[in-house]
């Protein structure tokens, strides 16, 4: 039986992933971490006796603490901000650690888990791009010390399976394109929050159903493949499949392309994750062979020219990624709240980028100074679009 931690339990794949151990004898909850929903992650904790629950909001681990007793968890241990969740992300007890943390937050986590060589299951995408030099030093020693659980990765990883990877000509990312796909340039303009937030195929957290709008959600996967595989960034493509069908492909240089097909279900890629190196029997139905038509098509890029970003800063290398990603934060933050167009959105970010002078990205510290310096320089751009 594998012990396992979970941190961003109460988000979309957090819970995703507490389906799949329900069905499952195979696996043990010791640890919970959450951002603030007290009132969920101990009712999480009752269900899956969980012996500890993290909580990044202080508030929210006071509340937790008051009101623990009253479910019966009176020995339940109640721990509180960012190191709470790198006690979680790191217990002794635990096999595996599956981080869902979304944005900045979850770097601290998964390089505490990475440094107590815990298996980790990685969804937060930012975590990954902004600490990815980091994180590459342990991916050099152990290339499976991360299982990526996003599921175009998920399929990537598949694909190596077995093979050598210097045959290994490109990998092939594919995107839905997003709740906007068919929409025009002027169309775009006029887009609000909430049309983003229709997403034609998968059912995911709100920043990323706006990320996958703008394509920003391939900026990131387009880093994350680098850092995963150790793989230039002219040899990292996106394609857009609108069927979601192909999860991603792998070419080779013989010619051979390996491609992963499953239904679009998350709890698929998270139940691979959890068992590997094993394939269990799980929740989600085999896909129909009986396929129908699959289409592939160039993305868009005066449409959705987010994606140019994340090679961008990739090539800049340092901290850019992390700047980058934390400026997506903010700016989506700002789009939700009606403070930025969508087609503002690459205005802002570019702007950001352009002037980011990249640092070394080898310690936390330089981490948090980029940071620090990508908040206040994306909210100053904001604040001046606004005057306008």
């Amino acid at each position: 039986m594998k012990t396992i931690s979970i941190l961003g339990s109460t988000g979309s794949v957090g819970t995703q992933a507490l389906d799949v151990i329900k069905n499952s004898c195979d696996f043990k909850v010791l640890g919970l971490a959450a951002h603030s929903n007290w009132k969920q992650v101990l009712c999480q904790a009752k269900t899956f006796g969980a012996r500890v629950v993290a909580l990044f909001d202080e508030k929210a681990a006071d509340v937790a603490e008051r009101e623990k007793g009253s479910l019966g968890l009176k020995d339940l241990e109640i721990l509180s901000g960012s190191k709470g969740l790198c006690d979680v992300a790191s217990m002794p007890e635990c096999d595996l650690a599956l981080h869902a943390i979304p944005g900045f937050d979850g770097a601290k986590p998964l390089i505490s888990s990475l440094e107590s060589k815990k298996q980790v299951a990685l969804s937060g995408k930012e975590a990954l791009v902004s600490a990815g030099e980091i994180v590459k030093t342990f991916l050099e020693s152990d290339p499976n010390a991360i299982i990526p659980v996003d599921s175009e990765h998920s399929a990537v990883f598949q694909c190596f399976l077995g093979e050598n990877k210097r045959s290994v000509e490109n990998i092939i990312l594919t995107a839905s394109g997003g709740a906007l796909r068919d929409l025009s340039r002027e169309e775009l303009r006029k887009v609000k929050p909430s049309d983003t937030l229709r997403h034609p195929t998968w059912q995911m957290g709100t920043k990323v159903t706006v990320d996958s709008a703008t394509l920003f959600n391939k900026t990131l996967e387009v880093m994350e493949a680098h850092y995963l595989f150790d793989m230039p960034y002219d040899r990292i493509k996106v394609v857009i499949h609108r069927e979601s069908i192909v999860h991603s492909m792998v070419s080779f240089r013989d010619g051979s392309t390996k491609a992963q097909l499953a239904n679009p279900d998350m709890r698929l890629p998270i139940a691979f994750a959890l068992n590997f190196p094993e394939r269990k029997r799980g929740v989600v139905e085999t896909i129909n062979p009986v396929l129908g038509t699959l289409t592939f098509e160039e993305p868009d890029l005066e449409r959705f020219p987010c994606l140019n970003l994340g090679y961008e800063a990739g090539r800049m290398g340092g901290t850019a990624p992390c700047v980058l990603s934390i400026a997506d934060e903010i700016v989506v933050r700002s789009f939700l709240a009606g403070e930025l167009s969508f087609t503002e959105i690459y205005d802002v970010l570019e702007s950001v980028l352009s002037q980011c002078e990249p640092h070394k990205a080898d310690s936390l510290e330089s981490l948090e100074y980029a940071a620090q310096w990508a908040e206040s320089e994306t909210r100053k751009i904001i604040d001046a679009s606004m005057r306008r």
